[in-house]
């Protein structure tokens, strides 16, 4: 009987509770046992390791579409790899989360992370080396290469769109322009899919570079006195500093446009889990397991037409633009960004959004 071992790290998001729960129901129809290791490689780090049993009364189906971890993503104050490379404990450290590993006499390791997690497991693989690690892309920031989706992005689309959606009513009473500063790092996909689904009369994202005079004139010439200008949290603005959409607001209200800021801030990773969501995160649940079947290891399970299969973790890393962890010495982190021949960009111009300089 195998032992599969799952844990959840990095930020949180909707659609984690679901794989979860659809790893340990097709793991049971195999008749495994499933282990939820707690708070992340935290877990790893207590002794014994921070471990539950998965079974159908405390991980019930009613619960899956339930947003956030259950078996939670880590705690500040604790250890890991950045606080132990301050340390000079990185070594030590691994042998931890190694030995851990090795007492709870895991088969396979699920790890349901984001890019920087994923990153950090294959960099780090002599963990992994007596286990068979499998892992699943999430994050709500959609710069993950290899997979055309990752769970949680749709479901943080959903919320930022209703909470535009809400802005809007408000903004056509008052005359007013709401900057919304959206999540997502340095990747502007949330902001860009949020934007068209809203409607929004400019769409800012770190990719694209943008002129704030010709924003300012294009919110001057819009058909409305009302609106959404969608701005996310990695644009920066040349001899301004501060949080990007106050570095906006000041130059609209320096031209006479009437605004004001929001921020959905940790509400994008809430929010009951999108059917896209849930059937995204089953059948990532599923490619894992048949993997684990298949004898794989160092995979990442990807989505691309509606397909789910796996790719090395090499080829995760070679794919991305790789950028150096600031905080992990000989770590870097494999990123994508929004390709600039993403159709969306070319619908979002079509409409008269203001997306850059791009067109």
């Amino acid at each position: 009987m195998k032992k599969i071992g799952i844990m959840t790290t990095g930020g949180d998001c909707s659609g984690l509770n679901t794989a979860i729960q659809r790893i340990m129901r097709g793991a049971h129809l195999r008749k495994w046992r499933v282990f939820g290791i707690l708070d992340g490689t935290d877990g790893l780090c207590t002794t014994p390791p921070n471990v539950v049993e998965l079974t159908d009364e405390n991980m019930p189906i009613e619960n899956a579409r339930l947003s956030g971890s259950f078996l939670h993503n880590g705690r500040a104050d604790a250890e890991n790899f950045a606080t132990a490379a301050r340390k000079g404990s990185l070594k030590a450290f691994n042998k931890k989360l190694y030995n851990a590993i090795s007492e709870l006499k895991l088969d396979a390791v699920i790890l349901i992370g984001g890019n920087g997690s994923i990153s950090l497991a294959w960099a780090h693989r002599d963990i992994y080396r007596d286990v068979q690690l499998i892992c699943i892309p999430k994050t709500i920031d959609m710069d993950i290469p290899l997979t055309d989706h990752t769970i949680g992005f749709n479901t943080a689309v959903e919320q930022l769109t209703r909470f535009c959606d809400q802005l809007m009513l408000t903004a056509r009473s008052h005359h007013r322009w709401f900057v919304v500063q959206t999540m997502g790092r340095d990747c502007g996909a949330l902001a860009l899919n949020a934007g068209v689904a809203v409607g929004a009369s400019a769409i800012l994202i770190p990719e694209i570079k943008f002129n704030v005079d010709n924003l300012v004139k294009h919110i001057k010439n819009a058909p409305t006195d009302y609106g959404v200008i969608m701005v996310s949290e990695g644009i920066t603005l040349r001899g301004h500093s501060g949080r990007p959409a106050d570095m906006i607001s000041r130059k609209l209200t320096a031209a006479g446009i009437s605004n004001r800021t929001a921020f959905p801030e940790h509400t994008q990773r809430a929010g009951d889990t999108t059917a896209f969501d849930r059937i995204l995160a089953t059948t990532m649940a599923d490619t894992a397991l048949n993997a684990i079947e298949n004898n794989e290891t160092y995979v990442m399970v990807v989505e691309n037409c509606g397909k789910c299969k796996t790719v090395s973790l090499a080829d995760f890393v070679a794919a991305g633009e790789c950028v150096a962890d600031p905080n992990i010495p000989d770590v870097k982190t494999s990123n994508a960004y929004v390709d600039l021949d993403d159709p969306l960009l070319d619908t979002a111009h079509d409409m008269g959004i203001y997306i850059g300089e791009i067109k």
